[in-house]
C-alpha cells in the first residue's frame, strides 16, 4: 500500500505539498505543474489514506453496522445535477430501495464535477462501500475510483468489469423507426448525442435508426441528423433548420423525450404540424411527455426499476456476492399518443 512519503518521492516534492495539494489548502502557492505531478503520482501509485477490506463471506454485512456501511450516486448530466427527469427518476428508486434496507445516500456527484481532481480525491478520501454509477467515465477517473470503492453497479455504462442494469439502445432505436416506417414514412430525421467516441454515428441509438432505415431500402439523408449533444437550445436550432429544409423529413426519432419536446416546441414556431406535416417519436416516457402539446408517442424506459434493481444489485455484492459481473437488460414498451 502506498504512502504519502511514495507519492511525494514519485513527485519530487515534500510530503507538506502532497497534503496540501489533496486538502485543496490555497494558504501556500503553488504551480499548476507541481499540482498536476502530484495528482499523477496519486493515481500512478493508487494512493490512499485508508485502506479496504472487501467482505470474504455471505455474512459480512451483517457483521457491520450499517452507520459504517458509505453508498453514493455519480449522476450523468452536464447541467444542473436535478435537472433531467430521466436521471431523477432513476435517483428516486435507488433512494427509495436504500432507505427500505435502512441505507441513505452519503454523497451525490456528477462526472463533470469529477473532472475535477480536487472533487474526485475528496470525495473518495473516506472510505466507500458502495457507488451507483450513471455514467460511463473516462478511463483515469474511472481507474481511480475503482481502485477505491470494493463495489461499483452500473445503470447504463459502458464499463464491462462491474455489474450494469440498462437498456438495448440499439434495439429500441430500431424498434422506434419501425413503428415510423410501418406508419408509411420514408423520410425520416433522427435527434440524439455523441457515442463514446464522440461522433454521433457511434450511439448504438443511431446505430439502431441507420440499421432500421437501411434495412427498409430508404435513404439516411445527414442534413436530418441532428447531433443536439443532449441541450435543447441546440435542438431547437436544428429542428428550427430542418423545417427550412426542402426535402424535409416527415417524421422524427428523438432518442430523448426532452429532445423531443424541444423539437416539438420548435416545430410548432415554424408553423408545422404534429402529426400532419412531421410526426415526432420520444424515448423514456418521462412524466411530462404525456403533457406536451401533442402528448408525445414514446417508448417507455422503466426508469425507476432501474434504480431499485440497481440497488438490489449492490447490496447483493456488499453481502458477499462475488459471482462474474452481471447484465440486466429491462424491456422497452410503445407508448402510442397524439404525436404521430
Amino acid at each position: 500500500m502506498s504512502t504519502i512519503r511514495d507519492v511525494a518521492k514519485l513527485a519530487n516534492v515534500s510530503t507538506a505539498t502532497v497534503s496540501r495539494v489533496v486538502n485543496n489548502d490555497t494558504k501556500y502557492k503553488m504551480t499548476k505543474e507541481t499540482k498536476e505531478r502530484v495528482w499523477d503520482a496519486i493515481t500512478q501509485l493508487n494512493y490512499k489514506s485508508y485502506h479496504i477490506m472487501k467482505p470474504q463471506n455471505a455474512n459480512s454485512l451483517l457483521s457491520q453496522q450499517k452507520s459504517s456501511i458509505k453508498i453514493g450516486c455519480i449522476l450523468s448530466v452536464t447541467k444542473d445535477k436535478y435537472n433531467d427527469p430521466y436521471f431523477m427518476s432513476i435517483l428516486s428508486g435507488v433512494e427509495e430501495r436504500l432507505l427500505k434496507n435502512g441505507y441513505e445516500l452519503a454523497f451525490l456527484r456528477t462526472g463533470l464535477e469529477l473532472n475535477d481532481r480536487n472533487t474526485l480525491y475528496s470525495t473518495f478520501n473516506e472510505p466507500v462501500t458502495g457507488l451507483i454509477l450513471m455514467e460511463s467515465l473516462n478511463e483515469a477517473t474511472y481507474q481511480y475510483i475503482r481502485n477505491q470503492v470494493p463495489f461499483i453497479v452500473g445503470v447504463d455504462t459502458a464499463h464491462t468489469d462491474i455489474d450494469n442494469i440498462g437498456y438495448d439502445h440499439y434495439e429500441v432505436a430500431t424498434k422506434a423507426v419501425q413503428y415510423l416506417i410501418d406508419k408509411g414514412h420514408t423520410r425520416i430525421g433522427f435527434i440524439g448525442g455523441n457515442g463514446l467516441n464522440a461522433n454521433i454515428r457511434g450511439s448504438l441509438r443511431y446505430k439502431g435508426y441507420y440499421s432500421a432505415m437501411h434495412a427498409a431500402g430508404l435513404t439516411v439523408n445527414p442534413e436530418w441528423v441532428i447531433n443536439c449533444q443532449w441541450d435543447e437550445g441546440l435542438c431547437i436550432e436544428g429542428v428550427d433548420k430542418l423545417c427550412k429544409l426542402k426535402d424535409r423529413p416527415t417524421a422524427i426519432f428523438a432518442a430523448s423525450d426532452l429532445m423531443a419536446m424541444a423539437a416539438l416546441s420548435s416545430l410548432y414556431l415554424n408553423g408545422v404540424n404534429v402529426p400532419s406535416e412531421m410526426s415526432v417519436i420520444g424515448l423514456s416516457n418521462i412524466d411530462l411527455s404525456k403533457y406536451s402539446n401533442p402528448p408525445l408517442t414514446t417508448l417507455e424506459i422503466p426508469t425507476k426499476e432501474m434504480g431499485l434493481v440497481a440497488v438490489d444489485l449492490l447490496l447483493s455484492r456488499i453481502n458477499g456476492d462475488n459471482l462474474l459481473p452481471k447484465k440486466v437488460i429491462i424491456p422497452t414498451t410503445l407508448i402510442l399518443r397524439s404525436s404521430t
